[in-house]
């Protein structure tokens, strides 16, 4: 019977690996930071509702025809402080043309400490939107915060950032200029 030497074994297991590990990490080269999901097919989203600062609603349909992001934060999370000043940058940037950043405080609505929360940061041009409903939550299946969504001009999920991201990288600006 005919017996594989182990070096022979290593390199057979070894060759498999690497070229697993490299087809992985080529399917994923054009994704600029390591915790975005970018799907191969974009998904439709249904309308969804939710409320901005004053209690008036918003509804998502509305802006098709923009790049949305939307951002999904509580007050208690330390990632969510960490990135949403870089979130407001991102929404000053002149560099966009049809941009539109939505922060979803995913917290029970109280506009006071949510209010103090945007100004211990400096939070310059953000607007603050609440999802008492949890329309959110049933449509994009959230499962924590930081999670931010990115939705084309057709009105479809392309991408999810789970987890906190530095909004200014450059690597993650000139991947978003593309859907702009």
């Amino acid at each position: 019977m005919f017996r594989i030497p182990k070096t022979t074994k290593f390199l057979i297991f070894f060759y498999l690996f690497f070229n697993v590990f490299l087809s992985i990490s080529q399917a994923n080269e054009d994704v600029p930071l390591h915790n975005i999901v970018q799907y191969e097919s974009p998904k439709p989203i249904s309308s969804v509702v939710f409320e901005d600062f004053l209690g008036n609603d918003v509804n998502l349909n509305d802006y098709i025809g923009s790049l949305v992001i939307i951002n999904f934060w509580a007050t208690s999370c330390a990632p969510c402080k960490e990135e949403m000043p870089s979130l407001d940058r991102l929404y000053q940037d002149n560099n966009f043309n049809n941009l539109v950043v939505f922060a979803v405080n995913m917290e029970q609505p109280n506009t006071i400490k949510t209010k103090k929360f945007f100004v211990d940061l400096n939070i310059q041009k953000l607007e603050i939107f609440f999802d008492q409903n949890l329309s959110f939550v049933k449509e994009f299946k959230l499962r924590g915060v930081p999670t931010t969504v990115l939705i084309n001009k057709k009105g479809e999920e392309f991408a999810r950032v789970i987890g906190s991201i530095d909004f200014q990288d450059q690597k993650f600006l000139k991947w978003l200029s593309n859907y702009d």
